[in-house]
């Protein structure tokens, strides 16, 4: 971090040349030019204490200065530079505040403090700092744009628009970085853009060759664009150097689940897990190994993951139809179909109505193979609202209504079901058509 000087505290002189006057009796001159003198020492010592990275003997002093001087804004950003070093990032955000209170057009704080409630992870208070700082004309060109440069990053993932107009307006005012270039990549791969993420990663690792962001970043544009040979080729020799780095082996996991190799993911998953009390509670992280080992057929593992992941997240109903599908599997049907309905209910937390659809279709056949044909109908005309009608969906319907010996809407969803299964269904279709007979018999 840049750090502005101590600018050299101006005092008033009671007497000059050719203008002295009277001084009450008992005082002297003399005694102006000391506090004057002291307190210039004083300065000096601290800022050489700061040059010198003596953190703690320049708090010491500039204590001292500010207890003195409190709406002096140097000396109190100064002070807070001092602390935050110092580990007392509490103590430094009260005088990154004075320091602002006393200077508000002076942007060395507004960053100082807009990078510490960043990290601590007080976004709405660090945007509004460094918003600030980047929007004073008379601050250094660098400094607006660190402030913008810092903006996007705060913004990279929930408004990745905001961003990248950030970063270009970082880029006007300061020559381009190669982490300027790394994370127009990301942005651009955020977006989905893989035209454009691509060929910026390569371009950030020919500027940082080896960065291990910039390769997991390749690796992972590479695959959302189809290109899973060429994300293998970025990504194994990586992974052999480094196979231990989170970046790289949750992109691996992912890339080889994509190519069907989830035998091969999960080890990977597994021993860095083991090696990281964090990784191991990371929720995204212990979800994508337990997709990956429901892929792989160990549901009795999936089951047990998705189970731990619920007790810190109850209402996360992706969490819930995914532990019910694992459940299916096993044949738990009836423990299936009551993590279904849990999952059903928490509507408004799906991300769409299609994945909410999806979930009302899992209960209709958890609740199916639980006999419970009463539900599994309501799941199914819940799931026609959001999603068309599919041969599963119809042959579950048909199979529901025969249970209930409804029997005209039973052929009906029989003969719907037949009319698009195709050749798709095999065993389906020939119940499908023998049920007919029987019901169309019986009528």
């Amino acid at each position: 971090m840049n750090r502005c000087k101590l600018f050299t505290a101006v005092f008033s002189v009671a007497a000059s040349a050719g203008i002295a006057q009277q001084l009450p009796p008992g005082t002297h001159s003399v005694d102006d030019h000391t506090q004057q003198n002291a307190a210039s020492a004083q300065i000096s010592e601290a800022e050489s204490a700061l040059e010198k990275q003596d953190y703690k003997g320049a708090e010491a002093k500039l204590k001292v200065l500010a207890a003195a001087n409190p709406k002096d804004g140097r000396v109190q950003y100064d002070l807070g530079f001092a602390e935050e070093r110092n580990g007392e990032e509490a103590d430094a955000a009260k005088a990154y505040a004075a320091a602002i209170a006393a200077i508000p057009e002076f942007a060395e704080p507004r960053v100082a403090l807009g990078l510490l409630d960043a990290r601590s992870g007080q976004v709405e208070a660090a945007h509004k700092q460094l918003t600030d700082a980047a929007m004073i004309p008379t601050a250094p060109p660098e400094l607006r744009g660190r402030a913008l440069r810092a903006l996007a990053h705060l913004d990279e993932t929930s408004n990745p628009d905001a961003a990248r107009e950030e970063l270009l307006a970082a880029l006007k005012l300061t020559p381009e970085t190669p982490d300027d270039v790394l994370m127009g990549a990301e942005l651009a791969d955020r977006s989905g853009d893989s035209e454009d993420a691509i060929p910026a990663y390569r371009r950030a690792l020919k500027l940082m060759p080896g960065d291990l962001d910039a390769t997991a970043g390749l690796a992972h544009a590479l695959q959302h664009a189809g290109k899973l040979a060429d994300a293998d080729t970025v990504l194994t020799p990586a992974l052999k150097e480094h196979p231990n780095d989170v970046r790289l082996v949750a992109q691996a996991a992912s890339l080889y689940a994509a190519e069907g190799k989830a035998a091969e993911a999960i080890p990977l998953l597994v021993q860095l897990r083991a090696s990281d009390a964090k990784i191991a509670a990371d929720l995204d992280m212990t979800r994508l190994l337990a997709q990956l080992e429901y892929v792989n057929g160990d549901n009795v593992e999936a089951e047990k993951l998705y189970t731990e992941m619920l007790v810190s997240r109850p209402n996360d109903p992706m969490l819930l139809d995914a532990l019910g599908s694992a459940q299916v599997k096993q044949g738990k049907d009836a423990e299936a179909e009551a993590t279904f309905v849990k999952a059903v209910k928490l509507r408004a937390a799906f991300h769409d109505d299609q994945a909410w659809g999806e979930a009302e279709g899992h209960l209709a056949f958890a609740a199916s193979k639980n006999n419970d044909p009463q539900t599994s109908l309501g799941a199914l005309d819940a799931r026609s609202t959001v999603l068309p009608n599919s041969p599963t969906s119809l042959f579950l319907q048909a199979t529901a209504h025969d249970k209930l010996h409804q029997n005209k809407q039973a052929v009906a969803a029989y003969k719907a079901f037949l009319a698009i299964a195709g050749d798709k269904f095999p065993d389906q279709t020939f119940e499908a058509q023998h049920r007919i007979i029987a019901l169309q018999h019986v009528q």
